[in-house]
């Protein structure tokens, strides 16, 4: 599939993206390459493959989810300019 100059403009109307008249033709290549490979792509028989997530079979190591620093909320609270409860008081937001 081949691009013209008339179909990249378009393209690049609808992406509102400004082209030099210039470099169209660079544009025009790219994209008909690109849309070649999706056509490529598309012809491949991908009838029993399992969809993947992810390209590597991993497991993500998670680290034991314990408490790192120590508690230092009394501390931040006495600066805070408002808090009640052990909570922050913020202004209202949303009426």
């Amino acid at each position: 599939m081949s691009l013209d100059k008339q179909e990249v403009e378009k393209i690049a109307h609808l992406a509102r993206i400004a082209l030099d008249e210039d470099d169209v033709p660079h544009y025009a290549t790219n994209l008909s390459n690109i849309m070649e490979l999706v056509e490529q792509m598309n012809q491949v028989d991908t009838a029993g493959i399992t969809p993947m997530a992810h390209p590597l079979d991993a497991v993500a190591r998670l680290r034991e989810d314990t408490a790192s620093e120590p508690n230092q909320r009394d501390h931040f609270q006495q600066i805070a300019p408002q808090t009640e409860s052990g909570l922050y008081l913020v202004p209202k937001v949303i009426e």
